[in-house]
């Protein structure tokens, strides 16, 4: 998924982006978790891929839904599906 193909408002990267920083209370917060600047977060539109997994932890977001494309999908519950 090329975000130069899809418009960023309906990107799921971008999206899931936009929740990271919600949940950890906006982009301020978060870059104090992460120890990078307020400026760096709040440019992102898709959560870099080397930053993922560390915003993964801080705000629950599973890095399957923040970069598919990098992470794959969400593996397949077998108890949930039968």
């Amino acid at each position: 998924m090329n975000a130069s193909k899809q418009n960023l408002s309906t990107d799921p990267r971008a999206i899931a982006c936009e929740a990271a920083k919600t949940r950890a209370g906006g982009a301020k917060f978060l870059a104090q978790r992460l120890g990078v600047s307020r400026q760096l977060v709040h440019a992102w539109k898709i959560i870099p891929a080397k930053h993922v997994l560390r915003v993964e932890r801080e705000t629950g977001i599973s890095c399957h839904i923040l970069r598919p494309d990098v992470f794959g999908p969400a593996p397949v519950n077998k108890e949930a599906a039968e």
